[in-house]
């Protein structure tokens, strides 16, 4: 994996191989970094990284001028490895290990942004509990999105306060904000 833009533009990221992940790949990394670039500043926003992995998105928000990044994951190896990589680079990435689901219940803290990238095996009512938990718990800024990035096999598309979806390749990313 590479980190796409900003300071640390075109460096190579590599994860142990034993690590429980399937990293966002970088065409639809890029794509999405598109569509938050024409609707953030990146240097006056909050993310919560939800299902971490290998920290790939936070690295990328972290490059492009983030510096409040909540990454969350439940494996401990997936944890460390962000840990190493934000110190390497200097990046201030605060990490969590804890059950999503568990945290989510738990945190009373809002971001503008909440990405989640849980594992493509989830059924239906697993993703539904993500939404459910942000919005219930009243976990995003005003103009803040949720995006859900999930298989193109899944759809969420009824889940309450879903936007939209765009697709690359097998990878689909649906957004959800709060209704007027």
């Amino acid at each position: 994996m590479r980190i796409i833009s900003g300071l640390f533009k075109g460096r190579r990221i590599t994860a142990p191989k034993k690590l429980p992940v399937r990293p966002t790949t970088d065409m639809a990394k890029e794509a999405l970094f598109n569509i938050i670039n024409n609707q953030y500043y990146f240097d006056d926003i909050s993310v919560l990284d939800l299902f971490s992995g290998t920290g790939n998105i936070s690295y990328e928000f972290a490059s492009r001028g983030t510096d409040k990044i909540t990454s969350v994951d439940a494996h401990f190896g997936c944890i460390k490895f962000i840990n190493e990589t934000a110190e390497d680079f200097e990046m201030n990435i605060t990490t969590i290990k804890s059950d999503v689901f568990k945290f989510l219940e738990k945190s009373k803290q809002k971001h503008t942004i909440i990405f989640a990238d849980p594992p493509y095996d989830f059924d239906v009512e697993a993703f539904s509990k993500i939404p459910e938990l942000v919005f219930q718990n009243d976990l995003l800024e005003d103009e803040g999105i949720l995006i859900v990035e999930h298989s193109k096999h899944t759809d969420i598309s009824h889940l309450k306060n879903y936007a939209y979806s765009k697709s690359y390749g097998g990878n689909v990313f649906s957004f959800f904000e709060y209704k007027s």
